[in-house]
Protein backbone atom coordinates (compact mmCIF):
# COMPACT_ATOMS: atom_id res chain seq x y z
CA UNK A 1 0.00 0.00 0.00
CA UNK A 2 1.29 3.29 -0.85
CA UNK A 3 1.21 5.77 1.93
CA UNK A 4 0.84 9.45 1.50
CA UNK A 5 4.06 11.51 2.60
CA UNK A 6 6.63 8.61 1.99
CA UNK A 7 9.26 9.66 0.11
CA UNK A 8 12.49 7.91 -1.98
CA UNK A 9 14.99 8.95 -3.24
CA UNK A 10 14.28 10.25 -6.54
CA UNK A 11 10.89 11.55 -5.47
CA UNK A 12 13.14 13.62 -3.03
CA UNK A 13 15.53 14.95 -5.80
CA UNK A 14 12.01 16.29 -7.37
CA UNK A 15 11.06 18.41 -4.72
CA UNK A 16 14.35 19.91 -3.93
CA UNK A 17 14.51 20.62 -7.34
CA UNK A 18 11.18 22.19 -7.12
CA UNK A 19 11.95 23.60 -4.08
CA UNK A 20 8.95 21.78 -2.15
CA UNK A 21 11.82 20.26 0.20
CA UNK A 22 14.62 22.65 1.09
CA UNK A 23 15.47 21.40 4.80
CA UNK A 24 15.89 17.25 5.57
CA UNK A 25 15.86 16.28 9.29
CA UNK A 26 18.34 13.20 9.77
CA UNK A 27 18.02 11.49 13.13
CA UNK A 28 17.92 8.59 15.41
CA UNK A 29 16.20 8.01 18.83
CA UNK A 30 17.92 8.55 21.96
CA UNK A 31 17.49 6.07 25.28
CA UNK A 32 14.51 8.32 26.32
CA UNK A 33 13.00 8.07 22.85
CA UNK A 34 13.98 11.60 21.92
CA UNK A 35 15.02 12.48 18.00
CA UNK A 36 18.73 13.47 17.67
CA UNK A 37 20.30 14.59 14.97
CA UNK A 38 20.98 17.24 12.51
CA UNK A 39 19.41 19.14 10.05
CA UNK A 40 20.91 19.30 6.50
CA UNK A 41 20.37 21.74 3.06
CA UNK A 42 18.16 19.74 1.24
CA UNK A 43 20.84 19.92 -1.84
CA UNK A 44 23.52 19.09 0.75
CA UNK A 45 21.86 16.12 1.71
CA UNK A 46 21.41 14.17 -1.88
CA UNK A 47 25.11 15.16 -2.64
CA UNK A 48 26.47 14.05 0.18
CA UNK A 49 24.21 12.16 2.54
CA UNK A 50 22.61 9.54 0.57
CA UNK A 51 25.77 7.78 0.16
CA UNK A 52 27.85 8.63 2.60
CA UNK A 53 25.38 9.50 5.88
CA UNK A 54 26.71 11.98 8.85
CA UNK A 55 28.25 11.84 12.51
CA UNK A 56 27.48 12.61 15.66
CA UNK A 57 29.18 12.51 19.10
CA UNK A 58 28.62 9.01 20.51
CA UNK A 59 28.51 10.68 23.77
CA UNK A 60 24.24 10.86 23.04
CA UNK A 61 23.71 7.39 23.94
CA UNK A 62 26.07 8.14 27.49
CA UNK A 63 23.49 11.36 28.32
CA UNK A 64 21.28 12.22 31.34
CA UNK A 65 17.62 14.07 30.61
CA UNK A 66 19.72 17.08 30.90
CA UNK A 67 21.57 16.28 28.08
CA UNK A 68 24.99 15.99 30.56
CA UNK A 69 26.89 13.34 29.88
CA UNK A 70 26.85 10.53 32.54
CA UNK A 71 30.30 8.74 33.62
CA UNK A 72 30.67 4.73 34.10
CA UNK A 73 29.43 3.90 30.67
CA UNK A 74 32.06 1.98 28.61
CA UNK A 75 30.06 2.90 25.57
CA UNK A 76 31.63 6.07 25.39
CA UNK A 77 33.65 8.46 28.55
CA UNK A 78 35.99 10.76 28.94
CA UNK A 79 38.66 8.32 29.01
CA UNK A 80 37.98 7.01 24.96
CA UNK A 81 37.48 10.72 24.18
CA UNK A 82 33.68 10.36 23.01
CA UNK A 83 34.14 9.64 19.34
CA UNK A 84 31.94 9.84 16.36
CA UNK A 85 29.29 7.25 15.34
CA UNK A 86 28.08 6.58 12.01
CA UNK A 87 24.50 7.97 11.29
CA UNK A 88 22.91 5.47 8.41
CA UNK A 89 19.49 6.79 6.63
CA UNK A 90 17.69 4.10 6.53
CA UNK A 91 15.60 5.35 3.53
CA UNK A 92 12.45 3.07 3.57
CA UNK A 93 12.10 5.97 6.62
CA UNK A 94 12.40 8.80 4.01
CA UNK A 95 9.29 11.11 4.35
CA UNK A 96 7.72 14.77 4.24
CA UNK A 97 7.55 15.92 7.77
CA UNK A 98 4.38 18.17 6.67
CA UNK A 99 4.04 19.90 9.95
CA UNK A 100 7.76 21.92 9.22
CA UNK A 101 8.07 24.23 6.18
CA UNK A 102 9.44 22.70 3.40
CA UNK A 103 10.74 19.47 5.36
CA UNK A 104 11.45 16.04 5.07
CA UNK A 105 12.81 13.76 7.61
CA UNK A 106 14.89 10.02 7.67
CA UNK A 107 15.99 8.11 10.22
CA UNK A 108 18.66 6.24 11.00
CA UNK A 109 20.83 3.29 12.11
CA UNK A 110 23.95 3.59 14.25
CA UNK A 111 26.94 2.12 13.18
CA UNK A 112 30.66 2.14 14.37
CA UNK A 113 32.85 4.33 13.22
CA UNK A 114 35.92 1.89 13.23
CA UNK A 115 34.18 -1.45 12.75
CA UNK A 116 31.11 -0.37 10.57
CA UNK A 117 29.18 -2.74 12.54
CA UNK A 118 25.66 -1.99 14.25
CA UNK A 119 26.04 -0.10 17.18
CA UNK A 120 24.68 -2.86 19.89
CA UNK A 121 23.09 -0.46 22.71
CA UNK A 122 21.13 1.75 20.02
CA UNK A 123 17.64 1.31 20.42
CA UNK A 124 16.72 0.59 16.71
CA UNK A 125 19.87 -2.19 16.98
CA UNK A 126 18.15 -3.65 19.20
CA UNK A 127 15.07 -3.66 17.89
CA UNK A 128 16.61 -5.45 14.43
CA UNK A 129 18.21 -8.17 16.08
CA UNK A 130 14.80 -9.29 17.05
CA UNK A 131 13.78 -8.99 13.43
CA UNK A 132 16.67 -11.11 12.30
CA UNK A 133 15.44 -13.78 14.67
CA UNK A 134 11.69 -13.09 13.35
CA UNK A 135 12.44 -13.28 9.85
CA UNK A 136 14.96 -16.07 10.35
CA UNK A 137 11.68 -18.04 11.44
CA UNK A 138 9.80 -17.48 8.58
CA UNK A 139 7.55 -14.62 10.01
CA UNK A 140 6.64 -10.96 9.71
CA UNK A 141 6.18 -8.75 12.85
CA UNK A 142 2.95 -6.43 12.80
CA UNK A 143 2.48 -4.20 15.59
CA UNK A 144 0.18 -1.19 16.50
CA UNK A 145 1.21 1.33 19.22
CA UNK A 146 -1.82 3.32 21.29
CA UNK A 147 -0.58 6.74 22.53
CA UNK A 148 -2.34 8.39 25.48
CA UNK A 149 -1.23 12.15 26.17
CA UNK A 150 -2.82 15.18 27.85
CA UNK A 151 -3.39 18.17 26.54
CA UNK A 152 -2.41 22.05 27.89
CA UNK A 153 -3.55 25.37 27.08
CA UNK A 154 -0.13 26.35 28.62
CA UNK A 155 2.85 26.89 26.20
CA UNK A 156 6.00 24.97 27.28
CA UNK A 157 7.67 27.94 28.09
CA UNK A 158 5.64 29.10 30.28
CA UNK A 159 4.88 25.51 31.66
CA UNK A 160 8.30 25.47 32.38
CA UNK A 161 9.04 28.94 34.63
CA UNK A 162 5.77 27.59 36.61
CA UNK A 163 7.38 24.78 37.47
CA UNK A 164 4.79 22.73 35.60
CA UNK A 165 1.87 24.00 38.62
CA UNK A 166 -1.22 25.50 37.75
CA UNK A 167 -1.60 24.18 34.31
CA UNK A 168 -4.51 24.48 32.61
CA UNK A 169 -5.99 21.57 30.69
CA UNK A 170 -8.05 21.79 27.59
CA UNK A 171 -11.00 19.83 29.77
CA UNK A 172 -12.91 20.86 32.56
CA UNK A 173 -14.67 17.46 32.82
CA UNK A 174 -14.14 13.73 32.27
CA UNK A 175 -14.23 13.71 28.61
CA UNK A 176 -13.84 9.91 27.41
CA UNK A 177 -15.19 9.26 23.55
CA UNK A 178 -17.26 13.08 24.38
CA UNK A 179 -17.62 14.42 20.87
CA UNK A 180 -18.24 17.61 22.50
CA UNK A 181 -14.93 17.49 24.34
CA UNK A 182 -13.45 16.42 21.44
CA UNK A 183 -14.56 19.40 19.20
CA UNK A 184 -13.03 21.86 21.44
CA UNK A 185 -9.66 21.09 20.59
CA UNK A 186 -10.17 20.03 17.16
CA UNK A 187 -7.87 22.87 16.00
CA UNK A 188 -5.04 21.03 17.38
CA UNK A 189 -6.21 17.50 17.15
CA UNK A 190 -7.29 17.88 13.74
CA UNK A 191 -4.57 19.39 12.61
CA UNK A 192 -2.71 16.92 13.99
CA UNK A 193 -4.53 14.10 12.25
CA UNK A 194 -3.44 15.64 8.38
CA UNK A 195 -0.04 16.14 9.15
CA UNK A 196 0.87 13.09 10.38
CA UNK A 197 -1.19 11.60 7.35
CA UNK A 198 0.54 13.30 5.47
CA UNK A 199 4.08 12.40 6.56
CA UNK A 200 4.09 8.85 6.61
CA UNK A 201 1.96 8.51 9.49
CA UNK A 202 -1.48 6.88 8.56
CA UNK A 203 -4.51 7.88 10.96
CA UNK A 204 -7.03 5.86 12.36
CA UNK A 205 -8.79 7.92 14.67
CA UNK A 206 -8.81 10.91 17.60
CA UNK A 207 -10.83 10.46 20.58
CA UNK A 208 -11.32 12.02 24.41
CA UNK A 209 -9.76 9.67 27.11
CA UNK A 210 -10.73 9.38 30.45
CA UNK A 211 -8.25 12.12 32.03
CA UNK A 212 -8.97 16.26 32.09
CA UNK A 213 -7.94 17.09 29.12
CA UNK A 214 -6.50 13.49 27.94
CA UNK A 215 -6.83 12.48 24.49
CA UNK A 216 -5.50 9.62 21.92
CA UNK A 217 -4.54 9.36 18.31
CA UNK A 218 -4.64 6.08 16.90
CA UNK A 219 -2.62 4.91 13.86
CA UNK A 220 -2.62 2.39 11.42
CA UNK A 221 -0.62 -1.03 12.45
CA UNK A 222 2.73 -1.60 10.30
CA UNK A 223 5.43 -4.07 10.31
CA UNK A 224 7.20 -3.62 13.64
CA UNK A 225 10.11 -1.47 12.54
CA UNK A 226 7.73 0.80 10.83
CA UNK A 227 5.53 1.15 13.71
CA UNK A 228 8.29 2.18 16.15
CA UNK A 229 9.10 4.63 13.62
CA UNK A 230 5.85 6.08 13.02
CA UNK A 231 5.70 6.38 16.68
CA UNK A 232 8.51 8.39 17.34
CA UNK A 233 7.07 10.58 14.28
CA UNK A 234 4.11 11.08 15.78
CA UNK A 235 5.85 12.40 19.23
CA UNK A 236 7.74 15.09 17.80
CA UNK A 237 4.78 16.08 15.43
CA UNK A 238 2.52 16.40 18.21
CA UNK A 239 5.27 18.35 20.69
CA UNK A 240 6.44 20.67 17.70
CA UNK A 241 3.05 21.27 16.94
CA UNK A 242 1.46 22.07 20.19
CA UNK A 243 4.67 24.20 20.69
CA UNK A 244 4.02 26.58 17.33
CA UNK A 245 0.47 26.81 18.33
CA UNK A 246 1.75 27.89 22.02
CA UNK A 247 0.04 25.39 23.68
CA UNK A 248 1.79 22.11 25.08
CA UNK A 249 1.16 18.34 25.00
CA UNK A 250 2.24 15.58 27.59
CA UNK A 251 3.51 11.95 27.33
CA UNK A 252 4.25 11.45 31.15
CA UNK A 253 3.03 8.13 31.90
CA UNK A 254 1.58 9.22 35.36
CA UNK A 255 1.35 13.25 35.12
CA UNK A 256 -1.28 13.67 37.73
CA UNK A 257 -1.33 11.52 40.83
CA UNK A 258 -5.28 12.29 40.81
CA UNK A 259 -5.81 11.56 36.92
CA UNK A 260 -5.55 8.50 34.71
CA UNK A 261 -2.05 7.61 33.23
CA UNK A 262 -1.41 7.86 29.79
CA UNK A 263 -0.05 4.26 28.44
CA UNK A 264 1.42 2.92 25.20
CA UNK A 265 -0.86 -0.10 24.68
CA UNK A 266 0.99 -2.42 22.01
CA UNK A 267 -1.16 -4.68 19.62
CA UNK A 268 1.19 -7.47 17.99
CA UNK A 269 1.07 -10.76 15.90
CA UNK A 270 3.04 -13.01 13.47
CA UNK A 271 2.18 -13.35 10.20
CA UNK A 272 3.39 -15.44 7.76
CA UNK A 273 2.70 -16.13 3.67
CA UNK A 274 0.32 -12.93 4.04
CA UNK A 275 -1.85 -14.96 6.46
CA UNK A 276 -2.08 -14.48 10.85
CA UNK A 277 -0.31 -16.88 12.15
CA UNK A 278 -2.09 -16.56 15.67
CA UNK A 279 -5.01 -17.89 13.64
CA UNK A 280 -6.07 -21.49 14.87
CA UNK A 281 -8.54 -23.26 15.63
CA UNK A 282 -6.82 -24.19 18.90
CA UNK A 283 -9.37 -23.93 21.95
CA UNK A 284 -7.64 -21.30 24.83
CA UNK A 285 -10.04 -20.54 26.78
CA UNK A 286 -13.09 -18.18 25.03
CA UNK A 287 -10.22 -18.08 22.36
CA UNK A 288 -9.39 -20.18 19.34
CA UNK A 289 -5.71 -19.43 17.66
CA UNK A 290 -2.75 -21.86 16.78
CA UNK A 291 -0.21 -23.09 19.09
CA UNK A 292 1.82 -20.28 17.71
CA UNK A 293 -0.50 -17.70 19.70
CA UNK A 294 -0.53 -19.65 22.76
CA UNK A 295 3.34 -19.78 22.94
CA UNK A 296 3.55 -16.22 22.26
CA UNK A 297 1.18 -15.36 24.43
CA UNK A 298 2.94 -17.65 27.47
CA UNK A 299 6.26 -16.21 26.58
CA UNK A 300 5.03 -12.79 26.44
CA UNK A 301 3.73 -12.52 29.73
CA UNK A 302 6.04 -14.74 31.78
CA UNK A 303 9.14 -12.71 30.86
CA UNK A 304 7.72 -9.12 31.58
CA UNK A 305 9.68 -9.20 34.92
CA UNK A 306 12.80 -9.55 32.68
CA UNK A 307 12.44 -6.80 30.42
CA UNK A 308 10.07 -4.54 32.56
CA UNK A 309 12.25 -1.23 32.31
CA UNK A 310 11.92 -1.05 28.86
CA UNK A 311 8.42 -1.13 29.03
CA UNK A 312 8.54 1.55 31.91
CA UNK A 313 11.72 3.19 31.83
CA UNK A 314 11.75 6.26 34.11
CA UNK A 315 10.54 6.90 37.78
CA UNK A 316 7.18 8.21 37.01
CA UNK A 317 6.31 5.46 35.07
CA UNK A 318 5.28 3.00 37.82
CA UNK A 319 3.30 5.49 39.37
CA UNK A 320 0.49 4.70 36.81
CA UNK A 321 0.10 1.31 38.18
CA UNK A 322 -2.92 1.61 40.55
CA UNK A 323 -5.50 -0.53 41.08
CA UNK A 324 -8.98 0.89 39.59
CA UNK A 325 -7.10 3.26 37.28
CA UNK A 326 -7.13 1.75 33.99
CA UNK A 327 -3.94 0.98 34.43
CA UNK A 328 -3.03 -2.92 34.30
CA UNK A 329 -1.61 -4.00 38.07
CA UNK A 330 -1.23 -7.71 37.75
CA UNK A 331 0.37 -10.10 35.67
CA UNK A 332 -2.90 -12.20 33.82
CA UNK A 333 -4.19 -12.21 30.18
CA UNK A 334 -8.14 -12.25 29.56
CA UNK A 335 -10.48 -11.82 26.68
CA UNK A 336 -11.35 -8.36 25.73
CA UNK A 337 -10.86 -7.49 29.63
CA UNK A 338 -9.41 -3.83 30.41
CA UNK A 339 -8.30 -4.63 33.56
CA UNK A 340 -6.08 -7.22 32.09
CA UNK A 341 -1.95 -6.62 32.10
CA UNK A 342 -2.49 -8.81 28.58
CA UNK A 343 -6.06 -8.33 26.73
CA UNK A 344 -6.56 -10.38 23.93
CA UNK A 345 -8.89 -8.99 20.89
CA UNK A 346 -10.22 -10.15 17.22
CA UNK A 347 -10.41 -13.32 15.76
CA UNK A 348 -9.27 -15.67 12.76
CA UNK A 349 -7.65 -12.63 10.88
CA UNK A 350 -7.49 -10.25 13.35
CA UNK A 351 -6.34 -12.26 16.12
CA UNK A 352 -3.99 -10.22 18.20
CA UNK A 353 -2.17 -9.71 21.63
CA UNK A 354 -2.64 -6.53 23.62
CA UNK A 355 -0.22 -5.85 25.88
CA UNK A 356 -1.45 -2.65 27.84
CA UNK A 357 1.99 -2.56 30.48
CA UNK A 358 3.62 -0.46 28.93
CA UNK A 359 3.10 3.54 29.54
CA UNK A 360 2.86 6.59 26.99
CA UNK A 361 7.40 7.44 28.26
CA UNK A 362 8.40 3.99 26.62
CA UNK A 363 10.88 3.95 23.57
CA UNK A 364 9.10 1.95 21.29
CA UNK A 365 12.02 0.32 19.91
CA UNK A 366 13.05 -0.83 23.31
CA UNK A 367 9.29 -1.86 24.02
CA UNK A 368 8.86 -3.88 20.53
CA UNK A 369 11.83 -5.46 21.01
CA UNK A 370 11.11 -6.62 24.65
CA UNK A 371 7.73 -7.76 23.43
CA UNK A 372 9.26 -10.06 20.47
CA UNK A 373 12.23 -11.19 22.60
CA UNK A 374 9.81 -12.04 24.80
CA UNK A 375 7.16 -13.80 22.70
CA UNK A 376 9.87 -15.47 20.41
CA UNK A 377 11.12 -17.25 23.55
CA UNK A 378 7.47 -18.55 24.53
CA UNK A 379 7.73 -20.21 21.04
CA UNK A 380 10.91 -21.33 21.24
CA UNK A 381 10.22 -22.94 24.77
CA UNK A 382 6.65 -23.88 24.30
CA UNK A 383 5.86 -21.82 27.37
CA UNK A 384 2.11 -22.20 28.38
CA UNK A 385 -0.38 -19.41 29.19
CA UNK A 386 -1.48 -19.36 32.47
CA UNK A 387 -5.59 -19.78 32.95
CA UNK A 388 -7.86 -17.13 30.76
CA UNK A 389 -8.53 -14.87 33.76
CA UNK A 390 -12.43 -13.37 34.24
CA UNK A 391 -13.35 -10.32 36.31
CA UNK A 392 -12.25 -7.96 37.84
CA UNK A 393 -8.32 -8.78 38.04
CA UNK A 394 -7.24 -5.53 40.62
CA UNK A 395 -9.33 -7.84 43.07
CA UNK A 396 -7.35 -10.58 42.04
CA UNK A 397 -4.55 -10.21 44.41
CA UNK A 398 -2.93 -13.81 43.93
CA UNK A 399 -1.56 -12.56 40.78
CA UNK A 400 2.16 -11.19 40.33
CA UNK A 401 1.82 -7.83 40.78
CA UNK A 402 4.12 -5.69 37.72
CA UNK A 403 6.97 -3.76 40.05
CA UNK A 404 6.35 -1.11 42.37
CA UNK A 405 9.24 1.14 41.06
CA UNK A 406 11.87 1.39 38.50
CA UNK A 407 14.37 0.41 41.53
CA UNK A 408 12.66 -3.01 41.77
CA UNK A 409 12.23 -3.46 38.26
CA UNK A 410 15.90 -2.50 37.48
CA UNK A 411 16.98 -5.59 39.73
CA UNK A 412 15.27 -7.54 38.05
CA UNK A 413 16.34 -6.71 34.51
CA UNK A 414 19.94 -6.65 35.54
CA UNK A 415 20.17 -9.90 37.46
CA UNK A 416 17.95 -11.97 34.25
CA UNK A 417 19.70 -14.49 32.78
CA UNK A 418 17.00 -13.96 30.01
CA UNK A 419 17.70 -10.62 29.45
CA UNK A 420 20.99 -11.12 28.88
CA UNK A 421 20.90 -14.35 26.54
CA UNK A 422 18.03 -12.42 24.32
CA UNK A 423 19.73 -8.97 24.33
CA UNK A 424 23.27 -9.47 25.27
CA UNK A 425 25.12 -8.76 28.69
CA UNK A 426 26.53 -5.21 26.84
CA UNK A 427 23.97 -4.33 26.15
CA UNK A 428 21.87 -5.63 29.59
CA UNK A 429 25.00 -3.26 31.70
CA UNK A 430 24.81 -0.15 29.18
CA UNK A 431 20.76 0.09 29.67
CA UNK A 432 21.50 -1.03 33.62
CA UNK A 433 23.45 1.71 34.19
CA UNK A 434 21.30 3.77 32.27
CA UNK A 435 18.15 3.46 34.68
CA UNK A 436 20.35 3.54 37.37
CA UNK A 437 21.33 7.20 36.82
CA UNK A 438 17.86 7.96 36.51
CA UNK A 439 17.40 6.39 40.11
CA UNK A 440 20.50 8.61 41.24
CA UNK A 441 19.17 11.56 39.92
CA UNK A 442 16.40 10.90 41.98
CA UNK A 443 17.39 9.58 44.54
CA UNK A 444 19.43 13.24 44.90
CA UNK A 445 16.45 15.82 44.70
CA UNK A 446 14.00 17.64 47.02
CA UNK A 447 10.71 17.42 45.60
CA UNK A 448 7.80 19.06 46.29
CA UNK A 449 5.98 16.51 47.92
CA UNK A 450 8.74 16.68 50.81
CA UNK A 451 8.53 20.59 50.66
CA UNK A 452 4.97 20.20 51.47
CA UNK A 453 4.70 17.65 54.07
CA UNK A 454 7.93 18.34 55.77
CA UNK A 455 8.62 22.28 55.69
CA UNK A 456 6.51 23.45 58.74
CA UNK A 457 5.30 20.19 60.16
CA UNK A 458 8.54 18.48 60.87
Amino acid sequence: MDVRGMLDIRQLEQKVKTEEIETVVVAFTDHYGRLMGKRFDAEFFLESCTTDGTHACDYLLTTDMEMEPVQGYKFANWELGYGDFHLVPDFSSLRVASWLDKTAMVLCDLENDKTHGPVSVAPRSILNNQLELVRASGYECFAASELEYYLFEDNYRDAFNQGYHNLKPTGWYLEDYHILQGSRIENFTGMARRHLKNSGVPVENSKGEWGLGQHELNVRYAKVLEMADRHVVYKQCMKELADSMGISVSFMAKFDSDQAGSSCHIHMSLWKDGKNAFAGDQQLGPVKGSELFKWFLGGWIKHVPDVMPFYAPTINSYKRYVDGSWAPTRLAWSYDNRTAGFRVVGKDQSLRIECRIPGADCNPYLAFAASLASGLAGIKNKIEPPECFEGDIYEARHLDRVPYTLNDALIEFKNSAFSKSVFGSEVVEHYTHFFQSEIDAYNKSVTDWERKRYFERI
